[in-house]
């Protein structure tokens, strides 16, 4: 090979040789909606509040990167950027089960079919016959160089070669992605802080029109939720005039704004809910009338009247305009109309209000990440989202058409009133007939808004990206009023403020003014001129305006407003700020020389109050004179007097009321955060004090202690105000943490104080329900801020406040932080004993190579730094220097490390707190390290001296406390261990990210005390290790994983060690040391785990987790499974790792895997035997699957038997391998572990495999190959059409489809519960999941998810995922069959082949038996004639078995519809012919196998199609007559022999094909097949099976269960003919108990056949383990079917065969399972329902054979008449055509001359069992009664006159009796009746049955335990009751009347006469009966029943007391001629459901 040395290093430099630094600092711009970003108004000295908020909102984001995440697995992974279009490259494999599905259809003719007909010669007669002569057609092209002589090498070595060609490389890439639950390495990227959008939905005014069209109207559109009594937006105006009409009002328009023209606004709505409403308020301009006045035309004219109504519009016209020109700025209201929004608020979008939190995350299920990950969701949506929150499904845009416009009334126009319409309006429109209406069409639409709407503004009218600039109008962003609060920061800024004047009340105002209107003005002075043009305009206007005026209430004195008035407030307010309100008397009239307004009073509000915005409801006094000077000072109830005094309406009195409300990202509204933004500015600016802070003044002395306050106080303010200036607040109590303050000459410390303020702060944001958590826990308002906002505070000015002392400067040693000796406190042993000194001259910096960093790790001890601290700043001096290599100011602390040493020595709650979010102050630990290396550019120093010693033990400390932390918390209850979990979690980010940062030796050492630190404090072994498996698959997940781990050091096949520093041993080339090298590779020893340090943690755990065995492990296994596969998944997709050479040695690495995995092999899923298949007939939907997992497999039937006579066999019979045991792997668990193997075997160095296996002992080498032989049925091909199916395997569970469920989850009921129940079941806890864990699961998992994801995958995602599915599966085999040929070639040079050649073909023909692509089948197909080739003698002489079933699946290949296989397919079975004819015995024996194999094939696969498979016999002879070198042999005549026997054998399958859709017919078919193989044992049996099959899949487990006995009949008798051991059932005689059919199988006389004759009874049944096999599979079907006492009857076979076998294991089992059934017995006895049994005659010519013959039917329990005669009829009205086919209703005999030839009859009866008097003594329980029968019974009742029924004196009645041929339950369901037995009953017989039948139920009624009230009084009733229709007294009375005249008939008599006698007897115990079991309220009942039971007494006693006397006195002999029918004395089994015809 090359030189290693060389490679190694460059494979080092090439991965990266351990990059220096992974993190980058970048600064990213933050990105802005708006074209600009909000900014205050230019030219302002803006004071430093204001300042430091615009700042934040302004400045860029720093982010802090890795560097190589680009080219690292995890990013890879996650987002599968390679593999989006890696499909693309796939080759489309082809799989025969998807080319059938289009075959298929030649099958199924359809349209009316001829009925097939049977012959009964079918036994076979001479071979030659063959029905289909094989030489007409046409052979396959032959593989030309088959028959060429080569070396087998040569073989070997061209296969190898073909191998080898186009495989793909990358395995996992093919295999889906793990199970995100699992992921816990990915961190999730928070939000980036944005404004807050909610809802969004577009209005469009389209146009607003009345009857007549004669002024100018104004909308005002708003919305309103009636729920909350709450405006929930801000006003949008709207003009939708006419330009003519727009005209009148020129005069008073300066200018139009294109802004206000908008005519459509985009409304935001947070919180959807059925109340909200639209409400559009419809102005007018002012004119002179009342509102109903004004609106009076509107209601009675219209438009397109003619005459005098155009005269009196154009009069109105007029009159308009000339109220325009004069009163044009004033407005008054008219009409309004409300829109409720329900609609397009779909309900499942209201759902997600309602907090669901305690459901999904608090009892039991929050153990479940994803419960926790919805959780999030579902807040997040409900506080945050923007985009997929969308009410989209139901939500299209909707046009509305609105025709009745309500009238305002005057007197009821304030919000009150309106929502008090609104309640009324949604409770019905009764709103209508209390108010007027008027007629108009308002249009509009609504829409949801698009996600960009081009030409847009925001409420501040700044224009929105993108923002096209030719468009007229533009949409406007219409401002939310959440109704709750919204807990999102603010990121721009905004300052608005909304003044809303609400009611004046002038009633008592002296002069008179009444129709009143205010001015409202901005102020910044008192001048007039000082009016500011802050106020937003309305539509069709200038966007800024001075002035606002309210609209008008005609003659009004108190009127109510509803105006809003927007302002932009100024950035820096003042004193002089205000709210200047005047009040107008306006009037309407035109008088001579009178102004328009008339002034009647004045009001104002300041602006500031204390320096606080004023917000909130005032009531203010009204001025009636001009203000004084400087009265904007005052509030105007405060106002001092004045000279001379000002004049106020009602003396002082509030008049005005008025609301103010701000939204501003600038004012907090908050008293707490105010004083702590005040307090921290007075320090940094230079301010004169004492300053005033709301009613207090605070002087220099006090400052320090009130800003102490005002920080512990910041946590009691409102979590709103908080969370909104959440980044300011943090921003600055980091710089205080950092920041030294000179206050008053003292050096104020507020370090503590801060990150104790910080810790409460996120202690509160984290515990409010309304904040959203990712699914690590962590509060996603503080994840973003650390990871976009937080940057390190800038390192001010120290600033001294000039004051006491005067010094400015201080001398250095003044401050540090307070003593580090409290420290000690904490009582980490690393803290104690160290001394606060002097930098310590010990220390010396060595630059360390990285190779010293990873010796470290390898030590065990601790890197010990020095036993003392350094000091927290250079005492005195500046220039000495630190042990940093560059000196540093000292009065600057670094963050970092301030920060890691207020967490080290906080106490009690903050400490608490501080360790319960630890994420918070972990992340930002490593942002400010990364920023802080960024900042001194010291990459160039080693990482060893990049942070001080000091900085680094509190670095131990913390993550030895945290560690302790996270034990103590584990032990508790489940709440506090999942918070123990996500502590875990943010630790182990902490230091993957420390890895970047500091020296990789010490962080190493942290992880190596947190695993000892966790093992010493932990008993839960599951827990211990899903704790450190979390932690390490976070560690695992760096982007240099490879290099921290030294990948490049195994000793994989390197001669000599690159770096024999680090080496442990120094290899020499001597090959037994080598050997024993390579066999310790594959262990995880401790020097892997020295070298090797973090996989070899995490092997470590892997093995603990696969070796344990407690509570709850399984979880833990696939936890650690997972993780490993994740990490094999990133090097695949890793572009790093993409060359063979380092791939080699990344497998090398991890080599010991192997060694773990076959230790495990016990524990592995068998899916061997949970997807048992019969035959290639698997089907799409998982409920047929779990039927044919009950069918029988030859595979499986051993396996399930245990076969442990032979060792070997072809099921894995582990029970053999000492092995431990311990719980099964479930079978995800199992998958993903396997594929870890294929990957490691498909990308180590192939010869050092082939070493390694050469020097295995054989016992380890056939654990590879069960190894192999699980991973065959693990990977195989599951089809397209059941792609859903693997996807229950947690296959395909990407991401979307992810979102997609969780969305449904937050939507409706449908999946949640579906999910929620998931989450309570025990994923399989209990040990014996693994086998059910695939059957139950399965169902479970996508009983709900299959429908909905089936519809949600298009047809090319189904294809792609196919194509991915195919490859996986042709790869994995190929990667098995590597392996297999390494193991023959291994091994055969090493001569042990005896036992592992069988198990290498035990292998090949599992995964023959798979669905598998032609690429694999060559391949195998070459294989497997090398092996023919190579082994063949062996082959055939100890490995019969696999011969035989490599028979099986090399035919099924040969009967393949694609050509490929075929010609490989017959290739191989020729040369297995052939090599097996070179010992003339084995070549019978093959022959033999090959007929059997066939005939099994026919019976299982309805789908097998044997034109194909002609086609490949007739190619086979092809071959015989090709090959030259056999033509001297009697061979090609044997072969052509063979081929015609197995040609008549297919005739019988196209038979079975015409029969496929009639089940009965198909039977008896496959009955009379396997009658025909009598002299043909092994065949005879293979029928038998493919019987069973058929019957299970239909399932009739009762036949199935026979067919079984009858197959183990005969081996038996077989079995006894070799062998005559006393244990074994002698023949099929010992069956007869089971079933009486059984003797059937007795052994036809010896001369025909002896069982040593070649080839004959050579199958695996014919042995005891076969016996065994048989049978048992019989009693599972037998318990299933509910025959439980035959299971006892089975067992007693098998039981002396085990006894004498000695095989307890198996004895326990046995006699558990007869418990079983026992105990069945006893609980279900009565309750079992066995068959319902029908006769069915068919007549007429059509039915061919079937014509005039009679059968009985036995039907699935509880099958009503109508069914099988709907079933019968359907079908062959199929068969004729419906009309030809009638149903004889009757049960009368038929007679044949009145049918109508053309027509198909059937007679369908219900039938009883029928039994002897005496049969009746030995069938006492009701399974006897209802087992073994074969006589039935039915009646027909008939008169003489030819009626069914008549009176009861002329009513008789036929019995008849019917015999089958065999008895029930039997082969099959229907059996030929062969004789028939009829009596007919007299009238008065007649009447003896019914009475005798009445007595029982009588007598049963009474004796019943525990009584039953109901039935007694049921039946009594029909005894007693008074008129019942030929009841008993009717009955009495026809017969017992009169003594016969007839002496035949006295002895009838006589017997019903006591008949009656007992009758009446039984009456009378049953009505006292009744007597004790009534309750009180039917004592009335009971007197009724006795009194009739009296009356009847009464009737019968004189015919009951008559006697015959001729009967005493013996004088008369009767000669009866029905004696024969008295002998028979009829007794009839009355089945519990007696139904009758």
């Amino acid at each position: 090979m090359m030189q290693l040395n060389n490679l190694d290093s460059e494979l080092a430099h090439e991965l990266g040789d351990f990059p220096e630094d992974d993190l980058d600092v970048v600064f990213t711009p933050k990105e802005c909606r708006t074209l600009q970003p909000s900014m205050p108004e230019d030219g302002v000295e803006l004071d430093s509040h204001v300042r430091d908020c615009v700042q934040t909102y302004l400045r860029d984001w720093l982010i802090v990167n890795r560097k190589n995440q680009g080219n690292s697995d995890t990013c890879n992974l996650k987002n599968k950027g390679s593999r989006k279009d890696f499909h693309k490259r796939l080759q489309k494999q082809t799989f025969e089960s998807e080319t059938l599905d289009s075959g298929e259809a030649s099958f199924q003719q359809t349209g009316p079919r001829h009925v097939p007909t049977l012959h009964e010669d079918t036994s076979r007669t001479a071979p030659a016959s063959c029905d289909f002569d094989l030489r007409s057609l046409q052979p396959d092209p032959r593989l030309e160089n088959l028959l060429r002589h080569v070396s087998a090498e040569e073989f070997e070595r061209q296969n190898e070669e073909a191998r080898r060609t186009n495989r793909h490389a990358e395995l996992l890439a093919l295999y889906p992605s793990v199970d995100e639950e699992d992921a816990v390495e990915i961190r999730p990227v928070p939000d980036r802080p944005k404004e807050h959008l909610g809802n969004r939905i577009l209005v469009k005014l389209q146009s607003l029109k009345f009857d007549i069209e004669i002024e100018p109207l104004f909308a005002c559109i708003a919305l309103y939720d009636i729920k909350e009594r709450k405006k929930i937006s801000e006003n949008f105006h709207c003009d939708l005039n006419p330009d003519s009409l727009r005209g009148f009002l020129r005069s008073h328009t300066p200018s139009i704004d294109p802004s206000t023209q908008a005519r459509s606004a985009v409304f935001s709505v947070t919180y959807p809910s059925s109340d909200i409403y639209l409400v559009i308020k419809i102005e007018k301009v002012l004119q002179q009338g009342e509102i109903g006045d004004c609106a009076e035309p509107y209601m009675v004219l219209k438009e397109s009247e003619a005459g005098k109504t155009k005269e009196k519009i154009e009069k109105l016209k007029a009159q308009a305009e000339s109220f325009c020109q004069r009163l044009g700025k004033y407005r008054m209201p008219f009409a309004w109309i409300p829109i409720s929004l329900t609609n397009f608020f779909n309900v499942s979008t209201l759902e997600r209000e309602i907090p669901e939190t305690e459901g999904l995350n608090g009892k039991g299920s929050t153990s479940d990440k994803k419960a926790t990950l919805l959780q999030a969701r579902r807040l997040s949506e409900r506080s945050l989202s923007s985009e997929d929150n969308y009410p989209s499904s139901n939500f299209k845009t909707i046009s509305l058409t609105l025709s009745t416009f309500f009238k305002q009334e005057g007197d009821r126009l304030s919000d009150e009133d309106l929502f008090k319409f609104l309640a009324d309006f949604k409770r019905s429109s009764s709103l209508q007939r209390r108010i007027k209406t008027l007629p108009g069409t308002l249009k509009l639409e609504i829409s949801p808004a698009p996600e960009n709407l081009g030409y847009c503004l925001t409420p501040e009218l700044l224009p929105v990206k993108p923002f096209p600039e030719n468009r007229s109008r533009p949409h406007k962003e219409i401002l939310e009023f959440p109704i709750r609060e919204v807990y999102v920061p603010h990121t721009i800024y905004r300052n608005l403020l909304y003044v809303y004047p609400q009611r004046l009340n002038f009633a008592n105002r002296p002069a008179s003014a009444r129709n009143i209107t205010i001015k409202i003005q901005f102020m910044c002075g008192e001048d007039p001129s000082c009016a500011m043009p802050v106020i937003f305009g309305k539509s069709s206007g200038p966007e800024f305006v001075q002035e606002i005026y309210t609209a008008i209430t005609y003659h009004n004195k108190s009127p109510d407003f509803y105006e809003e008035v927007k302002i932009k407030l100024p950035a820096k307010l003042t004193e002089k700020h205000h709210l200047l309100f005047t009040f107008y008397h306006i009037s309407c009239q035109p008088k001579q020389g009178a102004s328009v307004e008339t002034v009647v009073g004045y009001s104002w509000l300041p602006i500031l109050l204390n320096d606080r915005l004023q917000t909130g409801h005032y009531c203010l006094p009204v001025a009636l004179d001009k203000l004084p000077f400087h009265y904007s000072i005052h509030s105007p109830e405060k106002v001092p007097s004045q000279t001379p005094p000002i004049k106020w309406v009602e003396g002082h009195k509030g008049v005005f009321n008025i609301e103010v409300q701000a939204v501003s990202s600038v004012h907090t509204q908050d008293n707490h955060l105010e004083k702590f933004f005040t307090l921290c500015h007075s320090l940094e600016s230079q301010v004169t004090f004492p300053i005033r802070l709301m009613d207090q003044k605070i002087t220099e002395a006090t400052l320090e202690h009130e800003l102490k306050l005002s920080i512990i106080c910041l946590n009691s303010s409102r979590l709103e105000p908080l969370v909104l200036f959440l980044h300011l607040v943090l921003d600055k109590l980091f710089q205080l943490a950092v920041q030294p303050m000179v206050i008053a000459g003292q050096t104020a410390n507020f370090s503590q104080f801060a990150f104790e303020s910080v810790v409460a702060i996120v202690n509160s944001l984290h515990n409010s329900k309304d904040l959203s958590k990712d699914q690590h826990g962590r509060n996603c308002l503080l994840a973003s801020y650390v990871y976009y906002v937080f940057r390190l505070p800038d390192p001010q000015r120290e600033v001294a406040k000039l004051g006491a002392g005067g010094s400015a400067i201080l001398s250095e040693s003044r401050y540090y932080t307070f003593g580090r000796t409290s420290a000690v406190a904490v009582g980490s042993k690393l803290l104690q004993s160290r001394v606060i000194s002097c930098s310590n001259p010990d220390i010396t910096v060595t630059q360390a190579a990285t190779d010293e960093e990873v010796k470290n790790i390898m030590s065990s001890k601790p890197v010990d730094h020095s036993s003392s601290r350094m000091s927290f700043y250079i005492e005195g001096t500046n220039d000495m220097p630190s042990v940093c290599a560059n000196p540093r100011p000292s009065n600057k602390k670094h963050f970092h490390e301030e920060l890691a040493l207020q967490m080290v020595v906080s106490t009690g709650m903050v400490r608490e707190t501080v360790f319960k979010y630890a994420w918070f102050f972990f992340e930002l630990l490593i942002k400010s390290m990364a920023q802080y290396v960024h900042n001194i550019e010291k990459q160039d120093n080693p990482r060893r001296s990049r942070f001080s010693d000091r900085f680094k033990d509190d670095i131990t400390t913390i993550v030895s406390v945290v560690t302790s932390e996270i034990a103590a918390l584990l032990v508790k209850p489940q709440k506090e261990s999942e918070q123990a979990e996500k502590i875990n979690i943010s630790l182990a980010f902490f230091l993957y990210d420390l890895l970047s940062l500091m020296d990789r030796g010490f962080v190493f050492n942290l992880i190596k005390h947190y695993c000892n630190q966790l093992s010493n404090k932990l008993n839960s072994l599951s827990t211990l290790i899903s704790m450190r498996l979390e932690f390490l698959r976070i560690l695992c997940s760096h982007e240099h994983y490879l290099n921290l781990n030294l990948f490049f050091m195994t000793s994989a096949s390197a001669p000599a060690s690159p770096s024999p520093s680090l080496s442990s041993q120094n290899s020499s080339s001597c090959s037994s040391f080598q050997d024993q090298k390579i066999a310790g590779m594959f262990d995880l020893s401790s020097e892997y785990r020295q070298q090797h340090f973090l996989t070899g943690l995490l092997f470590t755990e892997l093995s603990a987790a696969l070796d344990a065995d407690s509570e709850g492990i399984s979880k833990v296994q696939k936890k650690a499974v997972s993780a490993i596969l994740s990490l094999l998944s990133s090097h695949d997709l890793d572009p790093r790792c993409s060359k063979k050479e380092v791939k080699i040695k990344i497998a090398a690495l991890y080599l010991p895997l192997v060694g773990i995995i076959l230790d495990s092999l016990p524990q592995l899923h068998d899916f061997t035997i949970s997807d048992a298949r019969s035959g290639k007939g698997r089907t799409g939907n998982p409920e047929e699957e779990q039927e044919s997992a009950g069918a029988i497999n030859q595979n499986v039937a051993l396996a399930i038997a245990g076969n442990q006579f032979s060792l070997r066999s072809s099921g894995i019979s582990l029970a053999s391998l000492p092995y431990r045991q311990s719980a099964t792997l479930g079978p995800d668990t199992t998958r993903n572990l396997l594929i870890c193997f294929l990957w490691i075997m498909k990308n180590a160095d192939q010869n050092l495999i082939q070493k390694w296996i050469a020097d295995l002992p054989s016992m380890q080498l056939n654990r590879i190959l069960d190894l192999l032989f699980i991973c065959v049925s693990c990977f195989e091909y599951k089809g397209k059409q059941s792609s859903d199916k693997v996807s229950t395997q947690a296959l395909q569970k990407s991401r979307d489809v992810k979102a997609r469920l969780e969305e449904a989850l937050l939507r409706g009921e449908g999946a949640r519960g579906e999910m929620m129940k998931r989450c309570r079941i025990p994923a399989g806890n209990d040990r014996s999941a693994g086998l059910n864990e695939n059957l139950r699961w399965r169902k479970e998992q996508t009983h709900w998810r299959q429908a909905n994801e089936r519809q949600d995958k298009t047809k090319a995602e189904l294809d792609q995922e196919a194509l991915i599915s195919g490859n996986l599966a042709t790869e994995a085999n190929l990667i098995i069959l590597d392996m297999q040929e390494n193991i023959i070639q291994a091994s055969f040079a090493a001569e042990c082949r005896d036992n592992l050649l069988g198990g290498v073909l035990k292998v090949l023909v599992n995964s023959l038996g798979c669905d598998q692509s032609t690429t694999y089948l060559t391949h195998c197909f070459a294989t497997l004639r090398a092996l023919i080739a190579k082994f063949g003698d062996f082959l055939f002489e100890e490995e019969v078995e696999q011969c035989a079933d490599l028979c099986q699946r090399v035919l099924h290949h040969c009967s393949s519809s694609i050509d490929v296989t075929r010609t490989q397919a017959c290739a191989t079975l020729y040369l297995l012919m052939r090599y097996s004819f070179s010992s003339t015995s084995n070549f019978a024996r093959v022959k033999m196998q090959v007929t059997m194999s066939l005939a099994s094939l026919v019976g299982k696969s309805p789908e097998f199609n044997e034109e194909f498979l002609r086609r490949s016999l007739r190619t086979i002879l092809a071959y015989a007559e090709e090959d030259v070198d056999m033509q001297a042999t009697p061979f090609p005549l044997q072969v052509e022999e063979l081929l015609c026997n197995l040609n008549s054998i297919l005739s019988d399958t196209v038979k079975m094909r015409e029969f496929q859709e009639d089940p009965e017919m198909l039977m008896d078919l496959m009955y009379r097949i396997a009658k025909g193989y009598q002299t043909s044992p092994d065949l005879r049996l293979t029928w038998l099976q493919n019987m069973a099959e058929k019957h299970t899949k239909r399932k009739c487990y009762t036949e199935a269960a026979m067919c079984l006995v009858h197959a183990a009949a005969l081996v038996a008798e077989y079995l006894s003919m070799l062998e005559d051991h006393s244990y074994l059932p002698v023949g099929s005689v010992s069956f007869q108990n089971i079933s009486s059919n059984v003797l059937e199988e007795s052994a036809v006389s010896d001369d025909v056949l002896s069982p040593d004759e070649d080839g004959i009874c050579s199958g695996r049944y014919f042995s005891e383990s076969g016996l065994v096999g048989l049978l048992e599979q019989a009693a599972e079907l037998f318990s299933t079917g509910g025959l439980y006492e035959t299971v006892n009857e089975v067992y007693k076979i098998v039981i002396p065969i085990l006894e004498a076998h000695r095989d307890f294991r198996k004895l326990t089992l046995t006699h558990s399972k007869l418990q079983k059934a026992f105990d069945s017995i006893i609980n279900k006895g009565q309750k079992r329902m066995f068959g319902t049994y029908f006769r069915v005659g068919f007549y007429g010519s059509k039915f061919g054979d079937l014509d005039e013959q009679e059968f009985v039917y036995k039907e699935p329990a509880i099958t009503k008449l109508p069914e099988i005669s709907h079933r019968l009829e359907g079908f062959y009205g199929q068969c004729f055509g419906e009309d030809a086919v009638e149903v004889i209703k009757d049960s009368a005999p038929v007679d044949k001359s009145k049918l109508d030839p053309n027509k198909a009859y059937i007679q369908i009866t219900f039938v009883e069992p029928y039994f002897d008097e005496y049969e009746m003594k030995d069938r006492v329980t009701y399974f006897e009664k209802n087992f073994n029968l074969c006589r039935f019974m039915y009646t027909t009742p008939f008169t003489m006159d030819g009626r069914p029924r008549g009176e009861l004196s002329e009513q008789y009645k036929r019995n008849t009796i019917l015999t089958t041929m065999h008895a029930f339950p039997y082969i099959k369901t229907r059996i030929n009746i062969i004789q028939k037995e009829e009596f007919i009953l007299t009238p008065i017989e007649v009447a003896i049955e019914d009475m005798r039948k009445k007595t029982q139920e009588l007598t049963a009624a009474t004796n019943q335990e525990p009584p039953d009230a109901k039935m007694l009084q049921m039946v009594l009733q029909g005894s007693v009751g008074a008129t019942v229709n030929q009841g008993p007294l009717e009955v009495a009375q026809v017969f017992l009347a009169e003594i016969p005249a007839d002496p035949k008939l006295y002895r009838h008599h006589n017997k019903l006469r006591l008949c009656f006698k007992e009758f009446i007897m039984r009456c009378g115990e049953a009505v006292d009966k009744n007597k004790r079991l009534i309750t009180a309220d039917q004592r009335e009942y009971q007197q009724e029943l006795k009194k009739n039971y009296g009356k009847l007494k009464e009737n019968l006693r004189p015919m009951i007391e008559r006697k015959i006397p001729e009967l005493y006195n013996a004088v008369v002999k009767v000669h009866s001629t029905r004696e024969s029918f008295h002998n028979h004395s009829f007794k009839k089994y009355d089945a519990q459901s007696s139904q009758s015809t």
